[in-house]
């Protein structure tokens, strides 16, 4: 049950819903990602998942990269491609 409490904390809610707004993904993507790079760096409590947001975030203030803008792209690129599905 405390896992669960952890997993609801609005601080990490809200950097995890940051990222995904950044990043064009959905909040449980965001979240995968921050709980899978925080896991491989060793840590798997609420306070190294915080952490590994806000790095997270710092590296794409770095970056400067639009993602939405570049999914957009490609989805544009991708219109005339006959192997290319927005729908299955």
């Amino acid at each position: 049950m405390h896992a669960m409490a952890a997993l609801q904390d609005p601080t990490y809610v809200k950097l995890c819903a940051q990222l995904a707004s950044r990043l064009s993904i959905s909040l449980a993507s965001a979240r995968r990602r921050v709980d899978q790079a925080a896991a491989q760096k060793g840590g798997r409590d609420l306070e190294a998942r915080r952490t590994q947001a806000r790095e997270m975030l710092a590296a794409l203030d770095q970056d400067q990269t639009d993602h939405g803008q570049q999914l957009d792209q490609l989805l544009q690129e991708s219109e005339g491609n006959s192997y290319f599905q927005l729908e299955d």
